[in-house]
């Protein structure tokens, strides 16, 4: 004899849940994560579906995240990590892209130069390695402050000083960057 299964309305409900908040996080902190992304990948299409991946990680675990004021805290933590599975996943060397991420509000100045610094400046940071590249992007593109970059990559605060100032040193050294200096 088989026993009936029984779909009640309240568990159907739990399985399909929606999430206003979490539609209204995404439309405004998008542009930020998919800058965050983009600074991790070297294809925009990828930056894209890491994005994606870490907002349905995140959307799959929105009942459990206690404080939703430290959300973007733990996008970026979910994208970091993401990432890293790709990189151990694959084993592919990065490439740098040919279209970079824009600043919001640009200073005055020639737009050629600027772009052009731009470019250089992003050239260099993504020959360095991946977790130093992680710890600039996180620092001085994301204005974290060292303690919270120490959080997200789940290391110590030494350890961020020590990395950033190798990176800074490489981008100093860096011949492309020498007429900025």
């Amino acid at each position: 004899m088989t026993t009936p299964v029984c779909t009640s309305a309240s568990n159907v409900a739990t399985r399909t849940r929606s999430y206003p908040s979490f539609s209204s996080y995404v439309r405004a902190r998008q542009p930020v994560l998919l800058r965050t992304a983009r600074s991790l990948t070297a294809n925009p299409t990828d930056a894209e579906d890491l994005l994606q991946t870490a907002l349905t990680k995140t959307y799959v675990a929105w009942d459990r995240i206690e404080d939703h004021r430290a959300l973007d805290g733990y996008v970026r933590r979910a994208l970091l990590n993401t990432r890293t599975s790709q990189w151990r996943k694959r084993k592919v060397d990065e490439f740098a892209c040919e279209e970079l991420p824009e600043p919001e509000g640009m200073p005055a100045g020639d737009p050629a130069e600027q772009q052009a610094l731009h470019d250089a400046m992003w050239r260099a940071i993504m020959k360095l390695p991946a977790r130093q590249r992680a710890m600039v992007v996180l620092r001085y593109y994301e204005d974290l402050s060292e303690a919270q970059t120490a959080e997200v990559l789940g290391v110590s605060v030494g350890t961020v000083k020590s990395a950033v100032s190798r990176a800074l040193g490489k981008l100093r050294e860096d011949p492309e960057l020498g007429p900025v200096r």
